[in-house]
C-alpha cells in the first residue's frame, strides 16, 4: 500500500509486528493488483492499504479487477475523523458507498470494540467461493484508540455435496452423448478441481476448451487439450464447441468468453457446475446445474460414471486439436521481424512448467491467451473480466512474493 496521515497508527502498529510485512508502492493501484494476484496465486486472501479520499478512489481499479476475476483481496482505507463524516469536509467522500459495487462486503469500523469479527468476517467472505474483494473503512480517530481482542478462528467453510438427482441428469446426458466438450473456466483452476477434471477427461477421452482464465485446468500436452477459447473472431476451438452435442461448463463466468461467441440457442443440452447457480442469459440457459464445490462434483460425476461403468468416448476432436497443435508450432520459426506470437513462442520454450505468465492488457494478451501453452493451473494470469492495464509488473511482483523460487516473467506492451 501507500501509507497516509490518517493509516499513521495502523502502520505503527504494524511496524511492530512479527507476523505482518508493509510493502510499500508507488501508487494505490499497484498495491491493489498486488494484492490481487497475490490472491488469484495462492487462495489466500490478500491485502491493500490506503490513506483516504484519492488514496481510496486510486484503489478502485485494483479492486474492480479483482472483484470481476473472483481474487480473494482485502482493502483497508483510511478515513476521516469520525467526528466529520455527516458533512462536507476536506478530502471526505464515502469510501464504503464507492466500494459497494466492486465487493462482496464492505463496512466502516466505527468502534474498535468490533476489530476482530469485522476482520475475521471481511478475511472469509473473501476467500469464500467465488472469492472476492471486502473492504474495511477506518476512520482516524479509531485507528488511534487501542484494542485489546484476539483474533477469531473461522472453521474452514465446506460446501453441501453435489444434488445427486442433478448428477444423475448429468449422466444421462453423457450416457446419451456423441460428442461431449468441457469449457474450463476460473473456477476450474483451483488445485483441487484441476486435479478432477484431468482425472474426468483422460478416463473418458472427454476434450477440454479453457478459457484465458481457465488456462492451466488441463495441460496442453494433454491429446484431450484443445487449447484456448476466448477470441471475438471465430477460432478452431469455438468451432469445436460448436460441433459438440454436450457442453459441461467447469467454473465458468460469462465475464470470461460471452456464450454467445460459442452457442447459437439451440437445443443443445448444456451441464453447468460450479461454486453457483449460472447468469441468466440469453445464450446460455444450462439444461442441468450442479451447484456446489467445484471438485467435489467432478469427483461425484467420475464416481457415478465409474459406477455405471460409462464408455470411453471416440477421440472425434482430433482434427482441432491437431489443426490448433499446427497453427501455434507455425509461429516458433524466426521472421525477419520479430513479432509478438513468435516471442511468446519463445518464451514458453524457455520458461519451466511451473514458471509464473502475467501477461497485461493489449493486443499481445490475445496472442498469449491463444498461443501460449499452459501446463499447470496458475501459471499464466490473465486480467480478463474487467482486462485492465497495469496489472502485470505488480503483479509479477507478488507472484515473486508469493513464490520466491519459482521463475516470473511479466509481459507488457501493446
Amino acid at each position: 500500500g501507500v501509507p497516509g496521515e490518517e493509516t499513521e497508527d495502523l502502520l505503527f502498529s504494524l511496524s511492530r509486528s512479527k507476523q505482518i510485512t508493509f510493502i510499500p508502492t508507488r501508487h494505490e493501484q499497484g498495491a491493489a493488483f498486488m494484492a490481487n494476484v497475490w490472491g488469484r496465486l495462492t487462495g489466500k486472501v490478500g491485502v491493500c492499504l490506503s490513506t483516504l479520499g484519492p488514496g481510496a478512489t486510486n484503489l478502485v481499479t485494483g479492486l474492480a479487477d479483482a472483484f470481476m476475476d473472483k481474487a480473494p483481496v482485502l482493502a483497508l482505507t483510511g478515513q476521516a475523523d469520525s467526528k466529520r463524516l455527516h458533512k462536507e469536509s476536506h478530502q471526505y467522500i464515502d469510501v464504503v458507498a464507492l466500494m459497494r459495487p466492486i465487493s462482496k462486503w464492505n463496512t466502516l469500523l466505527h468502534t474498535p470494540d468490533i476489530t476482530a469479527e469485522v476482520v475475521s468476517k471481511a478475511i472469509r467472505i473473501a476467500e469464500t467461493e467465488k472469492p472476492g474483494v471486502t473492504h474495511i473503512d477506518i476512520p482516524e480517530d479509531i485507528a488511534h484508540m487501542s484494542y485489546d481482542g484476539t483474533p477469531i478462528e473461522m472453521a474452514k467453510v465446506r460446501r453441501g455435496a453435489p444434488d445427486y438427482k442433478a448428477i444423475e441428469k448429468a449422466v444421462t446426458l453423457l450416457q446419451k452423448s456423441e460428442r461431449p466438450i468441457i469449457l474450463a473456466g476460473n473456477g476450474a483452476i483451483r488445485k483441487r478441481a484441476a486435479k478432477q477434471l484431468r482425472l474426468l477427461s483422460s478416463i473418458y477421452n472427454i476434450p477440454v476448451v479453457s478459457t484465458f482464465m481457465g488456462k492451466g485446468a488441463v495441460s496442453d500436452l494433454e491429446v484431450q487439450s484443445l487449447y484456448t477459447a476466448g477470441m471475438k473472431a471465430k477460432d478452431i476451438p469455438a468451432y469445436a464447441l460448436e460441433k459438440a452435442d454436450l457442453v459441461i461448463a467447469v467454473g465458468y463466468d460469462i465475464a470470461e468468453y460471452d456464450p454467445s461467441f460459442w452457442n447459437t440457442k439451440d437445443t443443445r443440452p448444456i451441464v453447468h457446475i460450479d461454486f453457483e447457480s449460472s447468469e441468466t442469459y440469453e445464450y446460455y440457459q444450462p439444461t442441468v446445474e450442479i451447484v456446489a464445490d467445484v471438485s467435489a462434483a467432478l469427483w461425484e460425476l467420475s464416481r457415478v460414471l465409474e459406477e455405471q461403468k460409462m464408455r470411453v468416448f471416440d477421440s472425434w476432436y482430433l482434427s482441432y486439436r491437431t489443426k490448433m497443435s499446427k497453427d501455434i508450432a507455425s509461429y516458433s520459426k524466426e521472421p525477419k521481424i520479430p513479432t509478438v506470437p513468435y516471442v511468446v513462442s519463445v518464451l514458453r520454450d524457455h520458461m519451466p512448467t511451473d514458471a509464473i505468465l502475467l501477461s497485461d492488457v493489449g493486443s499481445h494478451k490475445m496472442w498469449i491467451g491463444r498461443n501460449f501453452p499452459v501446463y499447470e493451473p496458475g501459471t499464466c494470469i490473465i486480467s480478463n473480466g474487467l482486462a485492465s492495464m497495469g496489472i502485470a509488473l505488480p503483479g509479477g511482483m507478488a507472484a515473486k512474493l508469493a513464490y520466491p523460487e519459482r521463475k516470473v516473467v511479466s509481459v507488457m506492451g501493446d
